[in-house]
Formats: structure tokens, sequence, C-alpha cells
């Protein structure tokens, strides 16, 4: 299956061990399963994971090495096709991801914008819950 993970499933399983976004993450670099990523959400995944704020949360380490884990096991697509179809157009770029890596699923946190697109142009977009439940 491939899979796209947006920021706040990567953020909430850098910061919380063992919780459904963790587990997500890590099914989603396990085989059969790929992960795909492109250098803008990358960039959001890096800019975002390291703000101070979450300093309490997780150590720079865990971040760093969670961060590592999906840098290491992603495969980089490059959308070539801009989508602007989310409510928040920050979500767009997920979207993109998803359509240029003919993804099976998008997995989000996202309580508001991408879930309620769900299904988008037939792409699955599930909690960290439903995405564990398809297994």
């Amino acid at each position: 299956m491939i899979v796209v993970l947006d920021a706040s499933i990567f953020v909430s399983a850098a910061l919380k061990a063992d919780s459904l976004p963790e587990r997500a993450l890590l099914r989603a670099v396990d085989a059969p399963n790929h992960l795909i990523l492109s250098q803008e959400v990358e960039d959001e995944y890096r800019e975002v994971i390291f703000r101070p704020k979450f300093d309490r949360f997780a150590s720079v380490e865990r971040r760093r090495r969670i961060l590592d884990i999906v840098v290491f096991a992603a495969e980089r697509i490059e959308p070539s096709e801009s989508i602007r179809e989310c409510r928040d157009p920050k979500d767009d770029k997920y979207l993109a991801l998803a359509v240029a890596g003919r993804a099976d699923v998008v997995v989000s946190g996202d309580v508001r914008h991408l879930p309620s697109m769900n299904p988008w142009r037939g792409i699955p977009i599930l909690s960290p819950a439903g995405f564990l439940a398809l297994a």
C-alpha cells in the first residue's frame, strides 16, 4: 500500500512513543507498505518538528530519529500537478503527493480539513486508527 502521512501524524508520532500516530508511521514504512515523500512535505516535517515548543514533549534526539526513519524509508516523489482543492491550502501538498505517487491512502490527524474530503479522487483519507485497521 502506498501511503502519504500529513505533518500532524508525523509530529504526533515523534512526540509520543507507542501512540496510534507512531504505530501508523511505523506501519507506513514497513513492507509491504510504501511511504512516499516530496521535498515540500519533508521541509514541513523538518520545520515543525524542531520547534522549541515541542522540547518539553520529546527530546531532539527522538524527533531526529523519527525524521531519519521517514527520510530513509520513503520514496521521493515530486508532484508535477498543482492541487488547489483543500479548504486549508497548506494541505494541498499532501493531495498533490498522493496523486503523483498514486497513493492508496492519505493518513491524517487533521480533524477538520483533509478527512472531510474522504474519499478524495478515490483515495481514502483515514485517521491513524482507520489506517491501522486496514491491515
